[in-house]
């Protein structure tokens, strides 16, 4: 099973990726960004879409956990991030595979047990539980693959509801 995390932004989108073949066997196979330079909105937002289909068609996730927004009190910035987060659920929606949404209380708690975790606990929690010689760098690409790692404690749940047969595109969507 492979478990995509997804950090919304609109200059920066963080993607971790994990493999899960069972329950007690899980890797940590990729952390990267996609980066949008300065540019009109509908620019970057066509980038990013663009970008991240060519990552899904790579990868064919099997579940995609996508960080709900924290809106802090820059409220053009978080509207501009609130756009690309739209896309990005677009594009994962094409995919028809489960989608996860937790915030980062949600998030943190899951990881560390203390949802008010620094993103340094977040870190060194991920060092620990897939077993990486070092934190992931960019942060962005860190957050995600803690997303990604809370996909596997839902797919590991015994009380998980998640449709997996239906995943990856379909005919004709892009």
């Amino acid at each position: 099973m492979r478990i995509v995390g997804i950090d919304p932004g609109l200059a920066t989108i963080g993607l971790g990726t994990i493999e899960m073949t069972n329950p007690s066997n899980i890797r940590a196979t990729d952390w990267l960004t996609i980066r949008t330079k300065p540019m009109p909105l509908h620019e970057r937002l066509k980038e990013i879409t663009e970008d991240l289909d060519a990552f899904f068609h790579e990868t064919q996730p099997d579940i995609v956990v996508i960080e709900k927004l924290f809106f802090g009190h820059n409220k053009h910035s978080a509207m501009d991030v609130a756009h690309a987060r739209g896309v990005i659920l677009s594009i994962t929606a094409h995919q028809r595979c489960p989608i996860l949404e937790p915030t980062p209380l949600q998030l943190k708690l899951a990881i560390t047990g203390n949802g008010r975790a620094t993103k340094k606990e977040m870190q060194r929690m991920l060092l620990h539980l897939l077993h990486l010689k070092e934190i992931p760098k960019p942060d962005d690409a860190a957050d995600a693959l803690a997303l990604a790692f809370y996909g596997t404690l839902h797919a590991r749940s015994p009380t998980t509801t998640l449709p997996l047969s239906t995943c990856h595109s379909s005919p004709g969507a892009s």
